[in-house]
This record gives C-alpha cells, structure tokens and sequence, in this order.
C-alpha cells in the first residue's frame, strides 16, 4: 500500500493517477489533510512510526509553491516554486509531480502526465486551430512531458478522425447504441455491465420488451433529427437467439428513418455466441460492420481468462461471417494478459493476419476495480502482467501487415505499461461510432441496462443520462430510465 497525502482534496484524482502509474503493483490510497509546511515533515515521521510497511508520498501546496516528500524506496524530498501565481494551478502541479516521480523512479511514461485526458482530443482541437505538427508536438512534450511517438500518433488520429468526421451531421444529428448486458461467461478482465446467459434464458423476452419502450421513445424525442449510426454492442448482442435478434434488429429499422444512417454495427465477439443462422440475421437487417473478438489466439489463455471457446472456433466464426458476406470484420485483442509472453502476441498476430480482418482493435489490458481480475493480482501478483514496447510494436507491424491506418485511440485508467487502446482499420472500413464516443463531437442517446447516453450541446457542454446496471432493475424501473431521458433530451 501507498499512502499519499495531499492538502488538496480536488487533486486525490490525478494525484492517485499519477502515483497509480508509477507503481502499478502497489494499492494507492490518496487522503486530503490539511497539512501545514511545518508539519510535513513531523506528519511523514509520524505516519512511518505507526506503519512502518507503509509507503508514503505527501504533496504539500501553498499559493505559490510545492513540496512532495516520497518515502516509498527511500526517502527524497523535493521542492517547486511557480512566478506570478496567487494559486498552485493543477496542471503546472501534475507536471512538476510527474518529473520527480521520473527522477525518484528512474522510469518514463509514454504519455507523460496524461491522466483522464484523451490525448486524440488535445491533437483535435489543436488541429481545429490550424496548428501544424511541430507546434503540436512541442506543446505536447513541454506541457504533458508526452514522448515523441506518442505525441505523433495522436496527431495522425486526430487528422484522420476530422477527415471522417466532417462529414457527420453534429448539431442535427444522434447516434444510437444499443446494449446487450448479456454473455456466454464473464471474462477474467471484464467489468461492463454483462450477466451470464444461461441465467437469463426464458426470461430475456422480459428484457426486449423494456428495451423496446425504451427505443420507442428516443424515436419520438429525435423523430426530427438525423440519424447517423448505430451500434449494438453489449455483453455479446449474439447471445440472443437467431429469432431475438431477427426481433431486436426489425424493431430498430421500423422505429427510425435509416435515410441518413452510415454504419450500423452488431458486436458479435464472442466465437462461442456466433452462428450462421444468427449472421444471416444480421446480413438480412442491412449490418454493415460486425465483430468477431478473440482477444487472444492462444488457447491456454483463453480458457484461463474464461472464455469457453478456441482458437480454432475463432476462425470458424470468421469464415462463417465472410461466408455470409460481410466485408467490414473487426477483431479486438488484448494485450498483457495473464502469462503472455512476446511470443504469444507475435502467435496471436500472425493468426489474424492469415485471417484478413477489415480492422484490428489493439487494448492494453486495464485492471478494473469491478473484475474479477483484480482479485487475481492480489494473490498471483502483477508481475504475470506484461505489456510492452515490444508487444505494442508486433501489434502495430500486423496492423501494418494487414493495410491499417490508426484511426482512433483511447486511454484508461491502471493500464499495463501505461500505454492505449488503438482501433486500426483500411480506409473505408473504419468505425465511424468509435470515433464519435471518443471524441465527444455528438449526441449519443443509449438505450438497455447499465448504458449512458451524452447530449453533446453546441457550445460544447455535455449532459449525462445513466439507465441502472442491474437488469430486474432496468425492467421493472423502465418507466423511470424514461422520464431520465425525456429530462436530458427535450429542451
């Protein structure tokens, strides 16, 4: 455990972050006293002398100044002073805590201080601006300390993002995503709203109906706006059956104009889930882009983290999905999980690379609070846990291998190696809803259990609606994650 003290209780966030990053194997726990400059260092000595197993950080700030006291691996102190400031701004603090953490450690991070910040949406709005890379770059590395390839990167997104995006309907104009919190098992690492299948059976009727509801009144609120895409994700949309899905997906088609719509997207994932019969459903309702999601190709891997299919039912879905058609195929892997070594990436590139998917969606595992991953580093540890620049790279070369471009990126908190999830894809196959989710340029109204819906607003403001997790919940309080909608979408 470390223990970081702070005398700023709006800093816990982005202090926990930063510390969090740095010292991935330890817990950290952020607790905001009002700690004077003279007390810093009684208080450290204190603390050490109660609980002397317990590593600690104090981040002490006044008007103009900082003191940081690391008394994890020995102890260092450090100092900062800011000109012309009434009050310590956060920004200019994170930076400063970031390159004593990188002396105090010996360790770089790609991202820098970046911590709760989509990089691609700083590079965004800078290239708004007119600015050209260099400029880009440099602000990137003096103001977040974010590496040369890193800063690159995101700008490449960023330019190919506005691309697809300028030709998105923003102020008159919706995405819809519909959830699916249902799965055949639920994964080591997985922390989405999902409820195994096998539980649900006979009573997932019950869950559409709701649903339904739920659809019929976001397409009366937005009857007069223009619809954009759609998503289906979930859970695993496929674990409906054959006849649900024909259900779900008719339901959809008559309750909104599809004049307008460029993508509409079912998250097939699952190989264990994935049928002909369910894939001729979705090519029969106009599906553009699925998903067929191994993570890894590994089959020791796969049964560890609780997926009850193989790798050789992973390429008999994906044939079965070209089979009946479809020319947008997306796979997710993941990449340090539990035991996989570089060899093992390099096995799972080479496997999708032979299958020829349309995008490939590379996730540096993140350790969720909610999973039952989390209870698994705490009694095997997390040095198991290996995600690097090496295995970044053989990711990127297969994407390379297969004709991909980055497209998208997004960052989230406790990831190994403190890296980022990429959505690569050929041009003209690239996810237009990851895109919008990320970037935050437009309304998306969710609709199923555990889902939120954002209403972006012109001036850039945004407005949450959450619907409850729990499915009994969502259906028997249906009526109320309605009357949540109709605050947050009528004016």
């Amino acid at each position: 455990m470390i223990n970081v003290y702070t005398n700023r209780e709006n800093y816990q966030y982005d202090l926990h972050a930063l510390v969090k990053s740095f010292y991935p194997e330890h817990d950290v726990r952020v607790c905001a006293e009002q700690l004077l400059p003279r007390q810093t260092d009684k208080t450290v000595n204190k603390n050490i002398q109660e609980q002397d197993s317990t590593k600690q950080v104090i981040v002490h700030l006044a008007d103009d100044s900082m003191k940081v006291v690391f008394d994890i691996d020995g102890r260092k102190e450090y100092s900062h002073t800011y000109e012309n400031c009434t009050d310590v701004i956060k920004k200019e603090c994170k930076l400063s805590l970031y390159h004593d953490l990188c002396d105090y450690t010996g360790k770089t991070l790609p991202w820098g201080n970046l911590t709760g910040i989509r990089p691609t949406k700083l590079a965004m709005g800078m290239v708004a601006e007119g600015k050209c890379d260099a400029e880009i770059v440099a602000w990137l590395k003096e103001t977040h300390a974010v590496s040369d390839e890193k800063a690159y990167l995101s700008i490449d997104i960023a330019r190919r993002e506005k691309t697809i995006l300028d030709r998105i309907h923003y102020e008159d104009g919706y995405s819809i995503y519909i959830g699916i919190p249902f799965c055949p098992t639920t994964c080591l690492y997985c922390s989405f709203t999902s409820y195994p299948i096998a539980a649900w059976r006979g009573r997932t009727g019950e869950y559409l109906q709701a649903l339904f509801r739920e659809i019929d009144f976001v397409a009366q609120a937005y009857k007069d706006k223009i619809l954009d895409t759609i998503y289906i994700g979930g859970g695993t949309p496929t674990t409906l059956a054959a006849e649900e899905l024909d259900q779900l997906l008719q339901y959809i088609h008559d309750s909104f104009d599809y004049g307008h719509v460029t993508e509409l997207t079912v998250e097939a994932g699952r190989a264990d889930s994935i049928t002909r019969e369910k894939l001729e459903v979705l090519k029969k309702h106009g599906v553009t882009r699925i998903s067929v999601n191994p993570q890894t190709m590994k089959d020791e891997t796969l049964k560890y983290i609780g997926r009850q299919h193989t790798v050789e039912q992973v390429r008999d879905a994906f044939r079965l999905a070209r089979e009946a058609g479809f020319d947008n195929i997306n796979m997710d892997i993941i990449l340090g999980l539990p035991g996989e070594l570089e060899a093992d990436v390099q096995n799972t590139i080479d496997e999708i690379v032979k299958l020829n998917p349309d995008s490939l969606t590379v996730h540096s595992l993140a350790v969720k609070r909610a999973s039952r991953l989390s209870q698994w580093i705490e009694e095997n540890g997390i040095a198991t846990l290996r995600n690097t620049d090496s295995t970044m790279e053989i990711a990127q070369s297969g994407a390379h291998t297969l004709g991909m471009k980055p497209y998208y990126l997004y960052r989230q908190k406790n990831m190994s190696g403190n890296f980022e999830n990429v959505g690569y894809a050929r041009e003209g196959k690239y996810g237009i809803y990851n895109i919008l989710i990320m970037e935050e340029k437009q309304t998306i109204v969710a609709c199923g259990a555990g889902s939120v819906s954002k209403r972006v607003y012109p001036d850039g403001r945004i407005e949450r609606s959450e619907n409850v997790k729990d499915v009994a919940q969502y259906i028997e309080r249906i009526g109320e994650m309605i009357e949540r909608k109709r605050k947050l979408l009528e004016d």
